[in-house]
């Protein structure tokens, strides 16, 4: 569908009417619940399961217009970008969150702008001139089909307040279509992807009802289930916990200190390479993060450590992100294996340092960074007024504000990896593919020599504050492309970075010295999620859930965290409820105290990672998972 007239007007958070209807029908649910109702009923007009993925832009497109928004081609390359393979239910959730139906006003706001005469008319010529030639330019078919709407033209002219009835109308059935093909079939309402509500009794909401652990009765599951995730939120037919199990672990306040991280003896004679990276959150919740390479000549003793990086910071204002746990995964390449080969996984920290010592032979090593997810999560803070970024001198020339040329060094910090205070291109590609999806080739790399400052041929830290008040130079002062930056960056309007984490390595060896080289920033999911299972099922403990002989819980307890993974051996889907309403002190990563998840046939997944909210506190993990029919 092409670009609207108000394509360039601002988004709208109204809501659409589709959600006053299903107000009508009594639903005890939250707008939250609505939203996630209606994202699913989109999805499941273009797919049979939630399951499935977006596996084109075409695919795509059509998504998001059954969900009643209308896409524009640069709204479409923003989220399928050439790295793009697939993106799964929750992405598809994560964009309409930010891609708000446009409302009526709005497009009337935009067409009153080119109303040269304010009659509520435009005419054909200048409608052509003005949509093929400016902005997202539309083609000239793509104008024939608004002008060729006979109900809003007439005499060569286009009444557009019938234009923005017409268009609104039209993205409402939309979501009607959907919502009722949903309701018609009653199946559907089983199809669900894990956890999406934002808000628990972890972060200050009022706690539900707590059922019992092991007695569950009719009218409560019912209860529990609307309670969960947002697209199991329906009213559904009558369902029965087919078996359940429970998991109880206390741990005591503290219980860190027993697991401390020990330094060896002759550390200071060691050889050591050190690296920095980061952890980005990205909006459909997935983490994503540099990866590296180890390459050691010789048989060593190896000790590796990695930590938040301590980056400066305002006085007084603590960085929020030193309480992020950060840890790694240590796999070896071995010839003639195809896989990758596990080696360890830090057990052991040092306040904020996680760490892990061992013998390694030669050869080469790959390090996947990771951490839960469990405190790095979604800003909710509202920022009441956005920070300045650039200003004018008496003379009109455009300078960087204070505070964000300390923001820009900052970053500066993260992209520097091997720390010698100047950006090689391989580092400032980092950067760019982060932040705008392309590489600065080797061509466009000399310019930026010649025109900024620069040693030993990579950039200077004065060279990036340069290049980018030349871009905000080339806005005439506009900051959009800057706010891009630092949203890709994880700040928010203040100026905060509380969407990221960035970490330094550190690789020391007492027979050589060891090298360490980033190769790539990708989202570790699917990748990590198999080796976090292979760990956790082969050192943690397992149940069957109530005896079912085919689907297990397998839960790793360190003195930091707990982690689950579910095992569907069965040749069906499975779909767990999981209840943490009797934990105390914890926080999980799925921001959610009950959530349901769907296991496929023949698979393994990480249901979830849980820590302790104070750590000066004792913890106590109490969980009930729950097998549906």
């Amino acid at each position: 569908m092409a670009s609207s007239p108000g394509g360039h007007a601002s988004l709208s958070s109204q809501k659409s009417p589709l959600w006053e209807c299903s107000r009508s029908k009594k639903l005890q649910v939250t707008e939250e619940e609505l939203f996630y109702m209606n994202c699913r009923a989109a999805y499941l007009t273009v797919f049979k399961s939630s399951l499935e993925s977006i596996m084109s832009r075409d695919q795509l497109c059509i998504a998001l217009q059954k969900a009643g928004r209308n896409p524009s081609q640069k709204t479409i390359d923003k989220y399928w970008t050439p790295q793009t393979a697939k993106l799964n239910f929750d992405d598809f959730c994560a964009i309409l969150k930010k891609e708000k139906p446009t409302s009526k006003s709005e497009l009337l706001k935009a067409f009153k702008k080119i109303d040269v005469n304010n009659d509520g008319y435009i005419l054909h010529t200048d409608l052509y001139k003005i949509l093929t030639k400016r902005g997202e330019k539309m083609t000239a078919e793509e104008m024939h089909v608004i002008i060729n709407l006979a109900d809003i033209n007439a005499d060569g002219k286009l009444d557009y307040n019938k234009f923005c009835k017409l268009y609104v109308t039209t993205n409402e059935q939309c979501l009607k279509t959907a919502l009722e093909k949903l309701e018609i079939d009653s199946k559907m309402r089983l199809q669900q992807l894990g956890s999406h509500l934002e808000g628990s009794s972890e972060s200050g909401t009022t706690p539900l009802s707590k059922p019992s652990p092991r007695i569950i009765k009719k009218t409560d599951q019912e209860t529990m289930l609307n309670r969960g995730d947002g697209r199991n939120s329906l009213p559904l037919a009558p369902r029965k916990y087919r078996s359940s199990t429970s998991f109880n672990i206390s741990m005591p306040a503290n219980s860190f200190r027993t697991s401390k991280l020990l330094e060896p003896n002759s550390l200071k004679e060691w050889q050591c390479a050190q690296t920095k990276g980061c952890f980005f959150l990205e909006e459909n919740g997935e983490i994503v993060s540099h990866q590296y390479k180890i390459h050691l000549t010789q048989r060593s003793m190896v000790f590796l450590t990695i930590k938040p990086l301590n980056l400066s910071q305002e006085e007084g204002l603590l960085s929020h992100w030193l309480t992020v746990d950060t840890a790694f995964y240590l796999l070896r390449e071995s010839e003639g294996q195809p896989n990758l080969q596990l080696v360890c996984f830090p057990e052991l920290r040092n306040r904020e340092i996680y760490g892990w010592s061992g013998e390694l032979g030669p050869g080469v090593y790959c390090l996947i960074p990771f951490t839960t997810g469990c405190r790095l999560k979604k800003d909710k803070k509202h920022v009441t007024e956005e920070a300045k970024l650039v200003g004018r001198g008496e003379k009109g020339e455009l300078f960087l504000t204070k505070k964000f040329r300390a923001a820009l060094s900052d970053i500066f910090e993260i992209i520097d990896l091997d720390g010698n205070g100047l950006l090689s291109l391989e580092e400032y590609n980092f950067f760019e593919m982060r932040t705008s999806g392309e590489k600065c080739d080797d061509e466009a790399w000399a310019i930026c020599k010649e025109n900024f400052d620069t040693k030993k041929n990579e950039l200077t830290r004065q060279g990036f504050m340069d290049l980018n008040l030349m871009e905000a130079s080339d806005r005439d002062g506009d900051p959009s492309d800057l706010w891009v930056t630092l949203h890709s960056m994880g700040y928010n309007k203040a100026l905060e970075m509380v969407e990221a984490c960035p970490f330094v390595i550190d690789v020391y060896a007492d027979k050589c010295r060891p090298k360490i080289k980033a190769l790539q920033m990708e989202s570790n999911n699917g990748q990590l999620d198999k080796i976090i299972c292979k760990s956790v099922m082969s050192k943690g403990s397992s149940k069957a859930i109530d005896s079912h002989e085919n689907v297990f819980l397998h839960t790793y307890k360190s003195d930091f965290r707990v982690t689950s993974v579910l095992d569907n051996k069965s040749e069906n889907k499975v779909i767990i409820h999981v209840n943490n309403e009797l934990s105390k002190n914890c926080v999980n990563n799925r921001s959610l105290n009950i959530f349901a998840v769907e296991v496929a046939p023949k698979s393994t997944m990480v249901c979830q990672h849980v820590m302790p909210l104070n750590e000066r506190q004792e913890w106590i993990y109490n969980c009930v998972y729950s097998l549906m029919s």
